[in-house]
């Protein structure tokens, strides 16, 4: 569990207040905006300027072989365009994914990102976003980098729940991180029951 007591390392006031503008306009847009295309839009705009530093180029030059590799990473940096990992499990609801698809792409592409490793904007990122993909998502929650999850949109998240650099959260069925639980670096958690087995905190 975390410790109330020590204070929570912050950023330059400047710095603070432009994560949380960040934060609270995409917060505000996936709120707004369900429809998985126009969630998709968003994420690629915002990849865009994150890994490309520029908006999109809008229609692009197929036809120069010069061009090629950065029109494949233009195109592959809309989530429309990608297929993920869950999308080949035969247990995949497809209409519960689909709206979440565009979030989890956007999630997975930042924590590929040097912004990924400054805590301060990481935990405000996922706790944000998660709070559009999982099933539930508590207050106080930190999520380090490279944490793994099969769907997302089993996942519930108690209040204060640390989820550690690289663990593996498997929601092919419903999967409850109790209050205050802290999950180890690299752990892999599974529901409890028969397939269970794999389960471990720390």
């Amino acid at each position: 569990m975390t410790n109330p007591e020590v204070a929570e390392p912050r950023p330059t006031r400047e710095a603070d207040e432009v994560f949380d503008r960040w934060i609270a306009f995409l917060d505000d847009e996936f709120t707004r905006h369900k429809k998985p295309s126009i969630r998709a839009e968003l994420v690629r705009d915002n990849l865009h300027h994150i890994l490309l530093g520029r908006a999109p180029a809008g229609r692009l030059n197929f036809t120069l072989v010069s061009e090629l590799p950065y029109n494949v990473m233009e195109l592959a940096l809309d989530p429309n365009n990608v297929t993920l990992a869950a999308e080949y499990e035969p247990e995949l609801d497809r209409e519960r994914f689909a709206p979440v698809k565009p979030l989890v792409w956007f999630w997975q592409m930042f924590d590929r990102t040097p912004l990924a490793l400054n805590h301060c904007l990481g935990f405000r990122f996922r706790r944000m976003l998660g709070r559009h993909i999982f099933a539930e998502m508590g207050s106080g929650v930190k999520i380090y980098h490279g944490v793994e999850f099969t769907f997302g949109y089993q996942v519930a998240l108690e209040d204060e729940c640390v989820i550690r650099p690289y663990a593996v959260l498997e929601d092919r069925t419903a999967l409850r991180i109790p209050k205050g639980m802290m999950v180890g670096r690299g752990a892999v958690v599974t529901p409890p029951g028969p397939s269970g087995t794999e389960r471990s905190w720390v």
